[in-house]
This record gives C-alpha cells, sequence and structure tokens, in this order.
C-alpha cells in the first residue's frame, strides 16, 4: 500500500493535477512494482503565501505513505526516478522537489473493513 499527497501551491499546480499524478505513479509503478490500478493521490494544494518556503512559487512536496517493507535501495530507487524523470518532465528543478517517505507498519492501517497486517495484497511489499 502506498498513498501520495501532494503539497503545493494552487495558483501552480491546480490546473496539473493529472499531469503531477500521472508522473508520480508511473514512478511508483516502475520502481515499486505497484499494481496500475493502485493509485491513491490526494492534492493539499494551497493559497498563494500559505506555502512559506525558501524555494520558487513550484515547489512541491511529495508525502509517500506506505506499509513498512521497502527496500533501502527501492526507496533509493523511487527518489532517484523522481528527481530524474519526473522533476524534469513537470519542468522542476531539483530544488524545486521535496520527497519525503513515511513508513507505518500494517497492523497501523485500517483498509477495507481489516487491519492492514490481514489484507490479502495482490503485489509485494518486500521489493
Amino acid at each position: 500500500m502506498a498513498q501520495v499527497k501532494v503539497y503545493g501551491n494552487r495558483s501552480v499546480w491546480g490546473e496539473r493535477r493529472a499531469e503531477v499524478s500521472d508522473a508520480l505513479h508511473e514512478a511508483l509503478v516502475r520502481t515499486w512494482q505497484l499494481p496500475a490500478e493502485k493509485r491513491f493521490h490526494r492534492f493539499l494544494l494551497l493559497d498563494d503565501g500559505d506555502l512559506v518556503a525558501p524555494r520558487s512559487d513550484a515547489y512541491l512536496v511529495v508525502e509517500i505513505v506506505c506499509f513498512t517493507g521497502r527496500s533501502r535501495e527501492a526507496k533509493r530507487a523511487l527518489i532517484a526516478t523522481l528527481y530524474d524523470d519526473v522533476a524534469p518532465r513537470l519542468g522542476l528543478s531539483a530544488d524545486d522537489l521535496e520527497i519525503v517517505i513515511l513508513e507505518s507498519p500494517r497492523e497501523n492501517w485500517g483498509i477495507r473493513g481489516v487491519s492492514g497486517d490481514e489484507l490479502a495484497l495482490s503485489y509485494r511489499v518486500d521489493v
């Protein structure tokens, strides 16, 4: 399981949600082998002035909340893909993309009426 939260300025990213979502999802499918139909993205776009950072107006923060279990190599591969492929695709410099991977044990999740550690997954987490 992986859920993506995207923070940025509404004036920059509001009309580009689908483009951002597609680019992020393709990176997750390619590097973490998520099934293509497992897309969970939330856009938390902020009004001008509500995102204070020493970056450009295009600054984008991507949080990936996921089950614990991915290897260090898998996390590094995702981060590299986000900087090497996704950032240029979106016209972002490396300074304007920030990534945070937040892991949580499966038993801390509730999905489809059961605890995450009781959930039968159709894909591997230990990549």
